[in-house]
């Protein structure tokens, strides 16, 4: 459901700039109130679950995203723009609160050498709902509005703007049921608790002796999950543009968006293959292969043409797939009591996407294909992380 409401909002941005006719800068910052969101609740968040344990900040999280989601139904009724960014901000809070609990929790609860293994089968249903999300939102909000349907340029009445807000109630209307569903099965649902040795928290005598930043994974972790972000939405941001170029593929932007499925469809197969590899491989060891391949793939699309450089930009999605759930594990690793504020860390590193818009100055200044240079870079400090930077910790994993 996190990766189905959070892709759902590139459905969503088309809808509301026809609808609330606005600028680029205002459509920019629907999208910028989710990194906004990581930025400023993650550690709140982290603080929560120490207080409340992890199955309580799962069900809260799932029920302030519900919250979010019918809030969105009164910003539609009004409609309103300013609502809207507040309700969006608001469904973020608890995608990050369920981030913060989840992704730490599924690491921990089971053996060590297994956690990115755990994790990765986790994020792979998390690409099953980015998969979802852009034909639910094509069909129950573009489908069902004149903006959605009309001709590029085609400039709105005030009345069918009007009818245009009120076509988003019903697909937040089934996104609020569905997460209220989830939220009384977790509640329900007899989930093992974390015991003391794991992250529970201890007095604080104890952890004032304690710190995160002597744990050099965590250290390394935060400025490569940044840049490993960089890399995957630069690239998911800029596809369409990319692949839409007479001398790479020469397709309108619907046949482009049609191939930026295979790409995400590509991550979610990735997640699942690195799911049960890392049952049998070290998580680092994979990590620096899907790295690795992830460097070639781009030094591809710097230097080819034509389908070859298109092709080899779906591929990356493939390399990207695990990169996520496996920093995240590798950089909690061994933290034990401080596991929550590791995670809390891990998921402000989130708001770090914010600085894609660097990509988009090198685009306007040297070309998109020259961009990806930095895409390239960014698979340089994962390659780094994975086979030097997390290795420190792995005596605090035993």
């Amino acid at each position: 459901m996190w990766g189905f409401i959070t892709v759902i909002n590139n459905t969503l941005l088309p809808h509301l700039r026809s609808v609330f006719d606005l600028s680029y800068g205002q459509t920019t910052a629907i999208e910028s109130v989710w990194f906004i969101a990581y930025g400023v609740m993650s550690i709140p968040s982290a603080k929560l679950i120490e207080r409340i344990g992890y199955q309580k900040s799962l069900v809260t999280g799932l029920a302030i995203m519900a919250a979010g989601a019918l809030g969105m139904i009164l910003a539609a009724s009004i409609p309103s723009y300013g609502v809207t960014l507040v309700m969006l901000f608001v469904i973020a809070s608890g995608i990050t609160l369920l981030q913060v609990a989840a992704n730490p929790y599924v690491a921990v609860i089971g053996s060590p050498e297994t956690a990115s293994s755990r994790l990765n089968l986790v994020q792979a249903m998390n690409s099953a709902g980015t998969m979802l999300a852009p034909a639910f939102g094509a069909y129950l909000i573009l489908g069902r509005s004149v903006g959605g349907t009309a001709k590029a340029g085609r400039i709105l009445t005030p009345a069918e703007r009007l009818a245009d807000a009120h076509s988003v109630v019903l697909p937040y209307l089934l996104v609020a049921i569905v997460l209220v569903v989830l939220a009384v099965v977790i509640a329900r649902f007899p989930l093992p608790v974390i015991g003391q040795n794991a992250t529970s928290r201890v007095a604080k005598e104890e952890r004032k002796s304690l710190s995160l930043w002597k744990h050099r994974a965590l250290v390394f972790g935060i400025p490569t999950m940044i840049a490993y972000l960089l890399a995957e939405i630069g690239v998911a941001n800029l596809f369409v543009n990319f692949v839409s170029q007479p001398d790479i593929a020469d397709l309108t932007h619907e046949q482009a968006g049609q191939y930026l499925t295979l790409l995400w469809g590509g991550m979610m197969v990735g997640r699942f293959a690195g799911s049960a590899i890392m049952q049998k491989f070290r998580a680092e060891d994979v990590l620096a292969v899907f790295a690795g391949g992830a460097l070639l793939v781009m030094l591809a699309v710097l230097a080819t043409t034509g389908h070859t450089a298109m092709w080899a930009l779906i591929l990356v999605g493939l390399f990207h797939s695990i990169m996520f759930p496996t920093i995240f594990t590798l950089a909690i690793r061994g933290l034990g009591p401080l596991t929550e504020e590791g995670s809390g860390l891990m998921i402000m590193a989130i708001a770090g996407g914010a600085l894609v818009f660097v990509q988009g100055v090198l685009a306007d200044r040297y070309g998109l294909q020259a961009s990806f240079a930095l895409t390239a870079a960014c698979e340089v400090v994962v390659l780094l992380y994975a086979l030097w930077g997390c290795r420190v910790s792995a005596e605090d994993a035993k």
